[in-house]
């Protein structure tokens, strides 16, 4: 069993930074690859990133690439999420996630994950 907390969100103007954590828990959880979701008020959930296991590889959605950087420190058993350059359109809830390995993008849905964290809030002003 692996548990995931999020923290981090808060409101910030557009055109700053932020940094989001993702707090793991659970005997396995440096062995799971781990992903960022976010969904913002009436769309669906979407896939942003994620890392591997060992956080020698990281996968980009194009709509975040360059602006959002995924890291992790298996010492701290946390994920990292910086996002730069926020606009207003990244208002939104984001979503740690876990599953056992990266697979591919199209394995990155919704019911593929095996861990969720409940989420934290992301709101950037104009």
């Amino acid at each position: 069993q692996v548990q995931l907390v999020e923290s981090g969100g808060v409101l910030v103007q557009a055109g700053g930074s932020l940094r989001l954590s993702c707090a793991a828990s659970g005997r396995t959880a440096t062995n799971y690859a781990m992903g960022w979701f976010r969904q913002a008020p009436g769309k669906d959930r979407e896939f942003l990133v994620a890392i591997i296991g060992s956080g020698s590889s990281t996968y980009y959605q194009n709509s975040v690439k360059g602006r959002y950087t995924i890291s992790r420190d298996n010492a701290k058993n946390t994920v990292y999420l910086q996002m730069n350059s926020l606009k207003t359109e990244d208002t939104a809830v984001y979503y740690c996630a876990a599953r056992p390995t990266f697979g591919g993008f199209a394995t990155w849905t919704i019911a593929a994950m095996n861990y969720w964290g409940k989420g934290t809030l992301v709101t950037v002003s104009s």
